[in-house]
């Protein structure tokens, strides 16, 4: 639980939901994805290898949004005061990151939102030995964390339009059932359709995914391709 009580914002009002920790929340994905939680009511807690740099940008988006449920901390401290942890870093950066933050999420819930591209060529996939990126974070912090994949097909042009719906599916995957229950609804929370695909097998095909809609952006010439399931049930936001 958090330090000290956060006083509600009478037009973002805060949810009983899970605290969420965005580590990575001063880049441009990762606050973005903070300002849509926040703006859902969501404890949302930034984090960052500078505390102070990540203070900044909680206060920054608490301004811009009217909000005052954001706070800042160093990864570690953002991670262990949350419930469940969000991991919006680069992949070639992500090592050191999970070795900081793997004590803080022994028995918690973890979302990767990074995909298997190749650095080279982004419109091409390319998996790393562990199988997916979701897999490789798994296994770094063991069985104890229930790590699931999430956001990988929502273009970050889209997280970043904070007052605009998305109107891209959410795939979840992850080897415990209970935790991608627990994403699907935290998502769903700021008005995103999300589904359970399974367990973490399948990360790789939504990681993957990502490239072939990159290079759908790059054929036609658009911005922010994504997909949409048809067949299912929806939820009604």
């Amino acid at each position: 639980m958090l330090d000290r009580p956060i006083a509600e914002s009478p037009n973002h009002p805060i949810t009983q939901s899970p605290i969420l920790a965005i580590i990575g929340g001063t880049g441009k994905e990762g606050n973005a994805i903070a300002a849509r939680f926040a703006r859902a009511g969501v404890r949302v807690l930034i984090g960052s290898r500078d505390e102070m740099k990540a203070q900044n940008a909680a206060n920054e988006l608490n301004a811009r949004i009217d909000a005052s449920n954001v706070e800042g901390y160093s990864n570690r401290d953002a991670a262990a005061k949350a419930d469940i942890t969000l991991l919006a870093v680069p992949y070639d950066g992500m090592r050191p990151i999970l070795e900081d933050l793997r004590d803080a999420v022994q028995g918690k819930i973890v979302i990767s939102v990074v995909s298997s591209l190749d650095p080279e060529k982004k419109s091409r996939a390319k998996p790393p030995a562990a199988g997916s990126v979701t897999a490789e974070v798994q296994q770094f912090f063991g069985d104890a964390a229930r790590v699931v994949c999430a956001f990988q097909n929502v273009a970050p042009e889209k997280l970043e339009s904070v007052e605009e719906k998305i109107d891209t599916d959410v795939i979840v995957c992850g080897n415990d059932k209970d935790a991608r229950a627990t994403v699907i609804e935290l998502i769903r929370r700021i008005g995103v359709d999300a589904f359970d695909g399974g367990a973490l097998a399948n990360a790789i095909a939504v990681e993957a995914l990502t490239a072939v809609l990159i290079a759908v952006n790059i054929r036609y010439k658009v911005r922010g391709a994504g997909i949409r399931l048809v067949g299912v049930p929806r939820n009604s936001n």
